[in-house]
């Protein structure tokens, strides 16, 4: 099958890694894996931090101009995927190229916040929402955007697709266990905004526990890294900086806990890369956390802007290394059974049937 693909949010070669550039590397991968073609359409980020009506109307133009271009240069694809819609990343692109080439449409990870329909995003959300309404296949990627979509889609056209990642660097790993302090492991950018709040938070929540002997180690950067380094102790954390993907294996293999308050984190695919290598996480109970990181089982989970509630729980497992032992194990075996990329395949295979068969009947 030739898959045409875009996403509006961030484009999978955008030079700035994230975890949604990531799951859209991932997604185009396990694609290709499955023996399908895949083609990045268009490059255009519809995405916007702030509201602008104006680049708004702006956006909405280009979508057209580049839908256009599309059908008219490319090679007819069988099916147009779009990854990551929601109010500010909304896609025009694809409901216009798939209805021009009568082609199913698949929406992969899509969001509908109601209670934006009354604030400065309607826009954003009535462009996302038709977007969403027009696809023939709309896939979930956690409980609380499915509960967001049911009221707009329907049953037949919703899915689910558990986070996932290329697990097999991180199953492969041997844990390096090694006397003296516990050693903590944070992997994340330093930027402003929503990355900041979870360093502050466990920065303040490390400053709780002075009276324990632990080591921190952060994998990041960023723009922030200025004003959040000097939050932590120099003489307990190591910062080292971005690092090549390809090197992360050997870090998480070097812990014991991987730490962070995940303040909203769609779902965090690090907690996902660290589970895999058998680390027990402490995470935030906040957006599709939960559905990724079992409580009390592979990690525990404590209100992401709650250092006290943070420091509680990084406590409990700097102090309990039988809980370590018993949760690493639990937090691998998880990975591999339940998000590891073999499943996804299964899943996505499906959710391309159904779309196929779903326009079949929305467009005889």
């Amino acid at each position: 099958m030739r898959i045409a693909f875009y996403a509006p949010m961030k484009p999978p070669d955008h030079p700035t890694p994230s975890g949604d550039r990531q799951m859209g590397r991932l997604l185009i991968e396990t694609l290709e894996a499955m023996g399908h073609t895949v083609e990045l359409v268009s490059r255009l980020r519809t995405w916007q931090r702030e509201l602008n009506p104006d680049r708004t109307a702006k956006l909405a133009a280009e979508s057209a101009g580049e839908a256009e271009k599309i059908v008219a240069t490319t090679q007819r694809p069988d099916l147009f995927v779009t990854y990551h819609v929601y109010h500010k990343a909304p896609d025009w692109i694809g409901p216009a190229v798939a209805t021009a080439l009568d082609i199913p449409y698949a929406i992969i990870e899509a969001s509908h916040a109601e209670h934006r329909r009354e604030g400065p995003w309607r826009s954003g959300l009535e462009a996302s929402e038709a977007a969403i309404q027009a696809a023939d296949a709309v896939v979930a990627m956690n409980a609380r955007d499915r509960r967001g979509l049911t009221g707009i889609v329907a049953e037949h056209r919703l899915f689910d697709l558990k986070p996932f990642i290329d697990a097999a660097p991180f199953l492969s790993t041997v844990h390096r266990s090694a006397d003296g302090p516990v050693r903590l492991l944070t992997v994340a950018m330093m930027r402003p905004g929503d990355k900041s709040v979870s360093y502050r938070t466990l920065a303040d929540a490390l400053a709780r526990l002075s009276d324990l002997d632990w080591t921190l180690t952060i994998v990041g950067d960023g723009p922030a890294r200025t004003d959040l380094a000097p939050l932590f102790p120099t003489d307990r954390t190591t910062l080292l900086g971005a690092v090549p993907a390809d090197a992360l294996p050997a870090l998480y293999a070097d812990a014991d806990v991987f730490v962070w308050p995940g303040f909203k984190e769609a779902y965090g695919l690090v907690y996902l890369e660290a589970m895999a290598s058998g680390l027990p996480v402490i995470g935030g109970r906040n957006g599709g956390v939960p559905d990724i990181v079992l409580d009390g089982k592979t990690g525990i989970l404590a209100p992401p802007e709650d250092s006290a509630a943070q420091a509680a729980a990084i406590r409990q497992l700097i102090e309990d290394a039988d809980l370590r032992r018993r949760m690493g194990p639990a937090a691998r075996t998880h990975v591999a059974e339940h998000h590891d990329i073999k499943a996804a395949k299964t899943t996505l295979a499906a959710i391309l049937s159904a779309a196929s068969e779903n326009a079949t009947e929305r467009r005889p």
